[in-house]
Protein backbone atom coordinates (compact mmCIF):
# COMPACT_ATOMS: atom_id res chain seq x y z
CA UNK A 1 0.00 0.00 0.00
CA UNK A 2 1.46 3.49 -1.27
CA UNK A 3 1.52 6.05 1.64
CA UNK A 4 2.01 9.83 1.02
CA UNK A 5 3.81 11.90 3.19
CA UNK A 6 2.22 15.32 3.88
CA UNK A 7 4.60 18.21 3.00
CA UNK A 8 3.86 21.22 5.16
CA UNK A 9 5.38 24.82 3.40
CA UNK A 10 7.41 26.95 4.66
CA UNK A 11 6.75 30.42 3.83
CA UNK A 12 9.44 32.35 2.96
CA UNK A 13 10.33 36.27 3.09
CA UNK A 14 10.23 38.11 0.05
CA UNK A 15 13.58 40.14 -0.14
CA UNK A 16 14.94 41.87 -3.14
CA UNK A 17 13.07 39.56 -5.63
CA UNK A 18 14.48 36.40 -3.74
CA UNK A 19 12.20 34.07 -1.50
CA UNK A 20 14.82 33.43 1.47
CA UNK A 21 14.46 31.93 5.06
CA UNK A 22 15.22 34.13 7.62
CA UNK A 23 18.95 34.81 8.49
CA UNK A 24 18.17 33.68 12.34
CA UNK A 25 17.04 30.87 11.09
CA UNK A 26 13.45 31.44 12.75
CA UNK A 27 10.02 29.79 11.89
CA UNK A 28 6.58 30.53 13.63
CA UNK A 29 3.96 27.78 12.79
CA UNK A 30 0.61 29.22 11.13
CA UNK A 31 -2.60 28.52 12.48
CA UNK A 32 -6.26 28.58 11.98
CA UNK A 33 -8.96 30.15 13.85
CA UNK A 34 -9.75 26.53 14.72
CA UNK A 35 -5.85 26.76 16.11
CA UNK A 36 -5.00 23.98 13.67
CA UNK A 37 -1.40 24.05 12.46
CA UNK A 38 -1.52 25.09 8.94
CA UNK A 39 2.42 25.59 7.95
CA UNK A 40 5.25 27.29 9.01
CA UNK A 41 6.79 30.67 8.21
CA UNK A 42 9.82 32.72 8.55
CA UNK A 43 10.03 35.00 11.70
CA UNK A 44 12.23 38.16 10.21
CA UNK A 45 14.98 39.26 12.10
CA UNK A 46 16.79 42.68 12.46
CA UNK A 47 19.29 41.56 9.71
CA UNK A 48 16.02 40.82 7.48
CA UNK A 49 14.56 43.98 8.00
CA UNK A 50 17.85 45.89 7.05
CA UNK A 51 18.55 43.27 3.67
CA UNK A 52 15.12 44.31 2.78
CA UNK A 53 15.63 47.86 3.38
CA UNK A 54 18.97 47.67 1.25
CA UNK A 55 16.74 45.87 -1.57
CA UNK A 56 14.31 48.48 -1.61
CA UNK A 57 17.28 51.48 -1.77
CA UNK A 58 18.49 49.76 -4.95
CA UNK A 59 15.55 49.38 -6.39
CA UNK A 60 14.04 52.76 -5.90
CA UNK A 61 15.98 55.42 -8.20
CA UNK A 62 15.21 52.60 -11.61
CA UNK A 63 11.64 52.39 -9.90
CA UNK A 64 11.36 56.52 -9.61
CA UNK A 65 12.83 56.69 -13.36
CA UNK A 66 9.84 55.13 -15.10
CA UNK A 67 7.36 56.84 -16.71
CA UNK A 68 3.90 57.23 -14.63
CA UNK A 69 2.00 55.18 -17.20
CA UNK A 70 4.59 51.97 -16.91
CA UNK A 71 4.21 52.11 -13.45
CA UNK A 72 0.47 51.95 -13.64
CA UNK A 73 0.90 49.11 -16.07
CA UNK A 74 2.60 47.39 -14.22
CA UNK A 75 0.32 47.73 -11.32
CA UNK A 76 -2.40 46.94 -13.78
CA UNK A 77 0.00 43.40 -14.82
CA UNK A 78 -0.07 42.60 -10.79
CA UNK A 79 -4.13 43.08 -10.54
CA UNK A 80 -4.23 40.16 -13.58
CA UNK A 81 -2.04 38.24 -12.00
CA UNK A 82 -3.86 38.77 -8.46
CA UNK A 83 -7.18 37.89 -10.94
CA UNK A 84 -5.47 34.74 -12.24
CA UNK A 85 -4.69 33.17 -8.78
CA UNK A 86 -7.83 34.33 -7.19
CA UNK A 87 -8.51 30.91 -6.14
CA UNK A 88 -5.69 30.07 -4.68
CA UNK A 89 -5.56 33.45 -2.04
CA UNK A 90 -9.34 33.00 -1.44
CA UNK A 91 -8.89 29.73 0.12
CA UNK A 92 -5.48 30.76 1.40
CA UNK A 93 -8.06 33.38 3.20
CA UNK A 94 -10.42 30.97 3.96
CA UNK A 95 -8.04 28.84 6.05
CA UNK A 96 -6.17 30.87 7.71
CA UNK A 97 -8.76 33.24 8.91
CA UNK A 98 -11.18 31.11 9.04
CA UNK A 99 -13.87 33.59 7.21
CA UNK A 100 -16.27 31.76 5.29
CA UNK A 101 -15.33 31.04 1.43
CA UNK A 102 -18.03 33.55 -0.07
CA UNK A 103 -16.18 36.14 2.32
CA UNK A 104 -13.12 35.58 1.15
CA UNK A 105 -13.84 36.12 -2.40
CA UNK A 106 -15.28 39.03 -1.35
CA UNK A 107 -11.76 40.29 -0.42
CA UNK A 108 -9.63 39.06 -2.90
CA UNK A 109 -12.12 40.79 -5.72
CA UNK A 110 -12.06 44.00 -3.35
CA UNK A 111 -8.22 43.83 -3.38
CA UNK A 112 -8.24 43.16 -7.14
CA UNK A 113 -10.28 46.73 -7.51
CA UNK A 114 -8.35 48.11 -5.13
CA UNK A 115 -5.03 47.44 -7.51
CA UNK A 116 -6.45 48.24 -10.79
CA UNK A 117 -7.61 51.65 -9.33
CA UNK A 118 -4.39 52.46 -7.97
CA UNK A 119 -2.59 51.63 -11.02
CA UNK A 120 -5.59 54.64 -12.42
CA UNK A 121 -3.50 57.21 -10.28
CA UNK A 122 0.05 56.64 -11.59
CA UNK A 123 -0.68 58.98 -14.04
CA UNK A 124 -2.60 61.72 -12.58
CA UNK A 125 -2.22 62.33 -8.87
CA UNK A 126 0.75 64.77 -10.46
CA UNK A 127 -1.56 66.95 -11.87
CA UNK A 128 -4.00 67.16 -9.20
CA UNK A 129 -1.50 67.86 -6.28
CA UNK A 130 0.83 69.89 -8.13
CA UNK A 131 0.30 73.17 -9.16
CA UNK A 132 1.54 76.16 -11.42
CA UNK A 133 2.15 79.06 -8.85
CA UNK A 134 1.58 82.88 -9.96
CA UNK A 135 4.55 84.90 -8.81
CA UNK A 136 5.15 88.42 -9.39
CA UNK A 137 8.60 87.88 -11.60
CA UNK A 138 8.82 87.02 -15.47
CA UNK A 139 9.30 83.32 -14.40
CA UNK A 140 7.66 79.76 -14.20
CA UNK A 141 7.00 78.14 -11.21
CA UNK A 142 5.97 74.65 -10.92
CA UNK A 143 5.33 72.92 -7.43
CA UNK A 144 5.20 68.97 -8.02
CA UNK A 145 5.72 65.68 -5.89
CA UNK A 146 8.09 63.49 -6.07
CA UNK A 147 8.57 59.74 -4.08
CA UNK A 148 10.20 60.11 -0.90
CA UNK A 149 12.52 57.27 -1.08
CA UNK A 150 11.77 53.80 0.94
CA UNK A 151 8.71 53.53 3.07
CA UNK A 152 7.49 50.80 5.68
CA UNK A 153 4.28 49.74 5.74
CA UNK A 154 2.77 47.65 8.77
CA UNK A 155 -0.23 46.09 8.24
CA UNK A 156 -2.85 45.65 10.47
CA UNK A 157 -3.98 42.01 11.70
CA UNK A 158 -6.99 42.30 9.66
CA UNK A 159 -8.01 41.82 6.67
CA UNK A 160 -4.86 40.47 5.80
CA UNK A 161 -4.87 41.45 2.12
CA UNK A 162 -7.49 43.58 1.50
CA UNK A 163 -5.90 46.01 3.73
CA UNK A 164 -1.91 45.32 2.60
CA UNK A 165 -3.01 46.46 -0.68
CA UNK A 166 -4.49 49.24 0.19
CA UNK A 167 -1.79 50.15 2.71
CA UNK A 168 0.88 49.44 -0.31
CA UNK A 169 -0.69 51.14 -3.95
CA UNK A 170 -0.63 54.50 -2.53
CA UNK A 171 3.07 54.49 -0.99
CA UNK A 172 4.93 52.78 -4.63
CA UNK A 173 2.07 54.11 -7.66
CA UNK A 174 4.47 57.33 -7.15
CA UNK A 175 7.59 55.89 -7.07
CA UNK A 176 8.61 54.95 -3.88
CA UNK A 177 10.11 51.38 -2.57
CA UNK A 178 8.46 49.57 -0.39
CA UNK A 179 9.23 46.84 3.22
CA UNK A 180 5.95 45.84 4.39
CA UNK A 181 5.44 43.58 7.60
CA UNK A 182 2.88 41.14 7.02
CA UNK A 183 -0.29 40.74 9.37
CA UNK A 184 0.89 39.31 12.76
CA UNK A 185 -2.08 37.79 13.13
CA UNK A 186 -3.03 36.00 9.75
CA UNK A 187 0.80 36.37 7.42
CA UNK A 188 0.10 33.56 5.30
CA UNK A 189 -2.01 35.23 2.39
CA UNK A 190 0.38 38.42 2.30
CA UNK A 191 3.13 36.29 1.63
CA UNK A 192 0.93 33.85 -0.74
CA UNK A 193 0.29 37.63 -2.49
CA UNK A 194 4.01 38.12 -2.17
CA UNK A 195 4.22 35.27 -4.67
CA UNK A 196 2.09 36.71 -7.12
CA UNK A 197 4.12 40.24 -7.30
CA UNK A 198 6.93 38.10 -8.04
CA UNK A 199 5.64 36.83 -11.16
CA UNK A 200 4.07 40.25 -12.33
CA UNK A 201 6.51 42.74 -13.79
CA UNK A 202 7.32 44.46 -10.85
CA UNK A 203 11.13 44.86 -10.38
CA UNK A 204 12.31 43.18 -7.62
CA UNK A 205 13.13 44.99 -4.61
CA UNK A 206 10.33 47.42 -5.17
CA UNK A 207 8.13 45.67 -3.11
CA UNK A 208 9.84 43.41 -0.03
CA UNK A 209 7.72 41.61 2.48
CA UNK A 210 8.90 40.48 6.47
CA UNK A 211 6.73 37.85 8.49
CA UNK A 212 7.17 38.05 12.03
CA UNK A 213 6.65 40.07 15.74
CA UNK A 214 6.18 43.69 14.43
CA UNK A 215 7.24 44.92 18.19
CA UNK A 216 10.27 43.13 17.73
CA UNK A 217 10.77 44.70 14.35
CA UNK A 218 9.13 48.20 15.36
CA UNK A 219 12.02 49.65 17.48
CA UNK A 220 14.55 48.65 14.38
CA UNK A 221 12.41 50.16 12.03
CA UNK A 222 12.10 53.85 13.95
CA UNK A 223 15.49 54.06 13.92
CA UNK A 224 16.93 52.89 10.59
CA UNK A 225 18.59 56.19 8.66
CA UNK A 226 17.76 54.60 5.47
CA UNK A 227 13.69 54.23 5.90
CA UNK A 228 12.23 58.00 4.96
CA UNK A 229 8.61 57.09 6.07
CA UNK A 230 6.08 55.08 8.32
CA UNK A 231 2.75 53.93 7.50
CA UNK A 232 1.32 52.27 9.94
CA UNK A 233 -2.14 50.38 9.36
CA UNK A 234 -2.18 48.27 12.93
CA UNK A 235 -3.77 50.97 15.36
CA UNK A 236 -1.58 49.51 18.15
CA UNK A 237 -1.45 52.43 20.30
CA UNK A 238 2.24 50.90 21.66
CA UNK A 239 3.55 49.85 18.17
CA UNK A 240 2.97 53.18 16.91
CA UNK A 241 4.73 54.89 19.87
CA UNK A 242 7.70 52.56 19.42
CA UNK A 243 7.59 53.49 15.33
CA UNK A 244 7.58 57.13 16.19
CA UNK A 245 9.93 57.29 19.06
CA UNK A 246 12.84 57.05 16.58
CA UNK A 247 11.59 59.41 13.57
CA UNK A 248 13.58 62.24 14.57
CA UNK A 249 16.98 60.70 13.76
CA UNK A 250 16.38 61.61 10.76
CA UNK A 251 13.18 63.11 10.19
CA UNK A 252 11.62 60.26 8.48
CA UNK A 253 7.71 60.59 7.94
CA UNK A 254 5.06 58.60 10.37
CA UNK A 255 1.34 57.95 9.03
CA UNK A 256 -1.09 56.54 11.12
CA UNK A 257 -3.75 54.94 8.36
CA UNK A 258 -5.65 52.18 10.67
CA UNK A 259 -9.15 51.83 9.59
CA UNK A 260 -12.52 50.16 11.42
CA UNK A 261 -11.98 46.09 10.04
CA UNK A 262 -15.45 46.66 7.39
CA UNK A 263 -13.99 50.15 6.18
CA UNK A 264 -10.95 48.57 4.50
CA UNK A 265 -14.00 47.52 1.81
CA UNK A 266 -15.32 50.58 1.23
CA UNK A 267 -14.43 53.57 -0.26
CA UNK A 268 -12.75 54.98 3.07
CA UNK A 269 -9.57 52.71 1.78
CA UNK A 270 -9.44 54.87 -1.60
CA UNK A 271 -8.47 57.73 -0.59
CA UNK A 272 -6.48 59.31 -3.08
CA UNK A 273 -4.75 61.97 -0.43
CA UNK A 274 -2.63 58.55 1.19
CA UNK A 275 -0.76 59.08 -1.54
CA UNK A 276 0.69 62.65 -0.46
CA UNK A 277 1.65 60.82 2.59
CA UNK A 278 4.89 59.23 1.05
CA UNK A 279 5.86 61.91 -1.39
CA UNK A 280 7.84 65.57 -0.92
CA UNK A 281 6.73 68.30 -2.75
CA UNK A 282 9.32 70.60 -4.75
CA UNK A 283 9.31 73.86 -6.42
CA UNK A 284 11.23 74.57 -9.66
CA UNK A 285 11.46 78.17 -11.17
CA UNK A 286 12.15 78.36 -14.97
CA UNK A 287 12.57 81.58 -16.81
CA UNK A 288 9.63 82.96 -19.73
CA UNK A 289 10.73 82.60 -22.43
CA UNK A 290 13.76 80.53 -22.38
Amino acid sequence: MNTHLEVRKTYKLYIGGNFVRSESGRYLPAQSSAGAHLDNYSQASRKDLRDAVAAARGAFDGWAKKTAYLRGQILYRAGEMLQNRAAELTNELARSTGVSPARARAEVRTAIDRLIYYAGWTDKYSQIFGSVNPVATSHFNFTVPEPTGVVAILAPGEPALVSLVSLLCPVILSGNSAVVVASEKHPLPALTFAEILATSDLPGGVVNVLSGRGAELAPHIASHMDINAIVDGTGLTDLGAALQAGTSHNLKRYAARSLPLKDWFTTSAEDPYRILDTVEFKTAWHPIGV
